[in-house]
C-alpha cells in the first residue's frame, strides 16, 4: 500500500464549511456562488497552506528534521502558516524573504511581517526581488547542519507533490459536503500561484469522479505558464499517489486577465471585489489572492461564463492579515 496520503498532521477540527454568497449572488445576477472558508483552517489567521502544511510537516518530522525552512514575498501567508506549524511541532523555523520591487524592505511593517515575530522566527533573510531563493535556502539548511541540526526545505507555497496532496484531500471534503446538501459544484474558482492547490484539486476532483471544472485565477503570471507549472505539478502529484487515467489530457485552465501589472500590485477590479464581498457578505478577502481570484469571478458572471442555474464554489484561500499593510486602497 502507498501510505503517503495517510502521513499527516492534524491542525484543523473538522471540515471548513462551505456558506451560500446569497446577497453577492443577487448582486452579481448570475450563477449560484458559494464559498468554501478555507481562510478558518487551523494555525495562524488561517489560509490554504495550512492543508498543504500537513503533509510537508509530517514528511519533516519523518526525516528528523528540527527546523522547517521556507520561503516567500515580505508578506507571504504560507510563511506565516509555515512558522506557525513549526511553533505547534515544537520546532524552529527560518525564512527567506524577497524584497517588493518597489518600496524597499520594512523590517518594522505590519500584517504578516509583524506576525513572524510575534511567533517567534528564528531567522529571517531578505533578498533582492530577483534573487534565488532555493539557493538561500539551501545556505540556511548547510548552516544549520554546519551546527549539528536538520533543517527541512520547503518550497515557495508549499507547492509539492506532499504539499498538493493537501488539496487532494479537500477535494474529497467538498465532495462530501456537496452530497450532504444535494449541492453539486459545476465549477470551483481559486486563486493560483505556485501551483499546488489547483493541481491538488484537480487531482482530487479526478479521483472521486467527479465533474467539477477547476478554474484558476492567476496571481502573477501569463497563463501559458500558469498552466504548464500546474499541469507538471498535477502530473507529479498523480504519479506520487498512483492515480490511474489519462491525466494528460486533462484540462488545466489559469485566467490572466485579473493578474494587472503584476504580483501584489493592486487593480481596481481587485478592490472593487473586496469591497463588494465585505458590503455583501461581511467576508474579509485579501489583496494579492483572493480579491483577484475573486475579480476574476466577477469579470467571468459579466461576461456571461456561467448560467444562472450552475453552481459555482470560490475557494477562499486567506490572507486577510495583508489588507491592514494597504488601508490607503480601502479608506476614502
Amino acid at each position: 500500500m502507498n501510505y503517503i496520503r495517510y502521513e499527516r498532521r492534524s491542525y484543523t477540527n473538522g471540515k471548513t464549511p462551505i456558506e451560500k454568497l446569497e446577497r453577492l449572488s443577487k448582486a452579481l445576477g448570475g450563477p449560484t456562488i458559494s464559498i468554501k472558508r478555507d481562510d478558518q483552517l487551523g494555525l495562524t489567521a488561517g489560509g490554504n497552506k495550512t492543508r498543504k502544511l500537513e503533509y510537508l510537516v509530517a514528511d519533516a518530522l519523518k526525516q528528523g528534521a528540527d527546523t522547517l525552512i521556507t520561503c516567500g514575498a515580505v508578506q507571504s501567508n504560507h510563511c506565516r502558516l509555515t512558522l506557525a506549524a513549526a511553533v505547534r511541532e515544537g520546532l524552529r523555523c527560518q525564512l527567506v524573504l524577497t524584497e517588493p520591487t518597489t518600496g524597499g524592505f520594512d523590517p518594522y511593517a505590519s500584517g504578516n511581517h509583524l506576525l513572524f515575530h510575534l511567533l517567534g522566527v528564528e531567522k529571517i533573510e531578505s533578498i533582492p526581488a530577483d534573487g534565488n531563493m532555493q539557493e538561500a535556502m539551501e545556505y540556511m539548511a548547510q548552516n544549520l547542519m554546519n551546527e549539528g541540526r536538520k533543517g527541512y526545505l520547503i518550497p515557495v507555497g508549499g507547492s509539492t507533490e506532499i504539499g498538493s496532496l493537501g488539496y487532494m484531500a479537500c477535494a474529497e471534503e467538498i465532495e462530501q459536503q456537496a452530497w450532504e446538501t444535494c449541492t453539486p459544484y459545476d465549477y470551483l474558482v481559486t486563486a493560483t500561484g505556485s501551483g499546488g492547490t489547483q493541481a491538488g484539486l484537480i487531482a482530487g476532483f479526478l479521483a472521486r469522479q467527479s465533474n467539477t471544472k477547476v478554474i484558476g485565477v492567476n496571481v502573477s503570471r501569463k497563463r501559458e505558464n500558469q498552466e504548464a507549472i500546474v499541469r507538471e505539478l498535477l502530473h507529479s502529484t498523480a504519479t506520487l499517489v498512483g492515480l490511474q487515467g489519462d491525466i494528460l489530457a486533462t484540462t488545466v485552465r489559469c485566467e490572466d486577465e485579473y493578474v494587472g501589472p503584476g504580483y501584489a500590485i493592486p487593480t481596481k477590479e481587485m478592490i472593487e471585489a473586496v469591497q463588494l464581498v465585505a458590503r455583501t457578505e461581511g467576508i474579509l478577502l485579501d489583496p494579492v489572492y483572493t480579491g483577484k481570484a475573486m475579480a476574476g469571478l466577477i469579470g467571468m458572471i459579466r461576461e456571461g461564463q456561467f448560467t444562472k442555474n450552475d453552481n459555482v464554489l470560490f475557494l477562499h484561500t486567506g490572507g486577510a492579515p495583508a489588507l491592514y499593510t494597504v488601508p490607503q486602497l480601502f479608506i476614502p
